[in-house]
């Protein structure tokens, strides 16, 4: 039954997912970092992607990401809510990873062909509003690392470029840094080409993502709880990839914990 009112949304079954890393991860104070090869629960992931001709949808069944139960009678799953806590001052934010592709060389100059579709991972499974395309440090560069994007927006338009980026800095492992899509464009169908230039060392990932959720722990050891009016409820699947993406304060991501509450309704 869709969840409309404050008792369905009391009524609706609900499970709790959790990602917990106990292991914090050497990071550049703001710069967001990758955080699912650390240990924890799930398990450490593999940070290198395994396919660059291709790509890779994410899902559950790959290490790193926690399992989502199957929603019953058909139901749609919601982020109801979310408590965390983290050892460091910082943002997490929550973002289902719908496709990898990698792990790319610095000099890269790769055509990606038969990409697999992560429409069923979208609202409606047509909506790509809202996707975000990331790039993550594997191993670390030196050098000043440029990269331009070939893609195919949120309506299908292909030949879309995010132009060549400069990082600002040599990416250490696990940063990341989303890039910015071209006027007009507000979504990602398909990652159709990658270059990367000026480095002399390193390897890196593209991502595809949609965002879901983010809090900020105010303080060290602290944390928060926000309900389904700060979730906002948004849409998740069986199949989502969830992955906690830290910009600590400081110099570590260090020891978090995200409960989640997925709503079936």
């Amino acid at each position: 039954m869709p969840i409309l009112s404050l008792d369905a949304y009391i009524a609706a079954p609900s499970q709790r997912v959790l990602i917990t890393r106990t292991a914090s991860v050497v990071a550049v104070a703001t710069i967001p970092t990758q955080t699912m090869h650390a240990a924890g629960a799930p398990g450490a992931g593999v940070l290198a992607g395994t396919n660059t001709a291709n790509g890779v949808l994410q899902t559950p069944a790959l290490a790193g990401y926690p399992q989502i139960n199957a929603f019953v009678g058909g139901a749609d799953g919601h982020i109801g809510a979310v408590a965390f806590g983290s050892t460091v001052a910082g943002r997490i934010t929550l973002y289902d990873c719908l496709f990898k592709a990698g792990a790319y060389p610095f000099n890269a100059n790769q055509v990606l062909t038969a990409q697999p579709s992560y429409a069923g991972r979208v609202p409606g499974g047509t909506d790509f509003h809202g996707t975000e395309l990331w790039i993550e440090a594997v191993t670390a560069f030196t050098g000043l690392q440029s990269i331009a994007v070939g893609y195919t927006n949120q309506a299908g338009v292909a030949g879309r470029t995010t132009g060549t980026i400069a990082t600002g800095v040599a990416p250490g492992v696990a940063r990341m840094l989303q890039l910015p899509l071209q006027a007009g464009d507000t979504g990602v169908q398909r990652v159709d080409s990658v270059v990367s230039t000026v480095s002399t060392v390193g390897t890196f990932n593209v991502l595809v993502m949609r965002r879901l959720w983010s809090g900020r722990v105010a303080v060290p050891n602290a944390g928060d709880s926000h309900d389904f009016m700060r979730t906002g409820m948004p849409l998740v699947f069986p199949t989502s990839a969830l992955l906690a993406v830290v910009r600590p304060d400081g110099a570590a991501t260090g020891i978090f914990d995200l409960e989640i509450e997925v709503v079936n309704g």
